[in-house]
């Protein structure tokens, strides 16, 4: 299980835009459901990933993230 969990948790932090449904993960990275739900579970748990009001899992912005987000809405502004 550790090693699910380290793998998803790499993918997320490789591709900072992936975005992925229940289904899409579990196609992605070759898992049954259960322990899709349960990798995901815990990676929402640990703060590392969150779930959209849609539905789509995503990494949870790190401060470094929204500062620069917040750096760029203002010189826009």
């Amino acid at each position: 299980m550790e090693a699910l969990v380290q793998r998803v948790c790499g993918e997320f932090r490789e591709m900072p835009g992936l975005r992925l449904t229940f289904a899409q993960a579990c196609r992605l990275w070759h898992m049954d459901a259960a322990s899709c739900q349960a990798v995901l579970t815990r990676l929402v748990r640990d703060g590392i990933l969150m779930q959209t009001r849609h539905g789509h899992y995503i990494a949870t912005p790190t401060p470094r993230a929204v500062t620069a987000t917040l750096e760029t809405s203002e010189r826009v502004a």
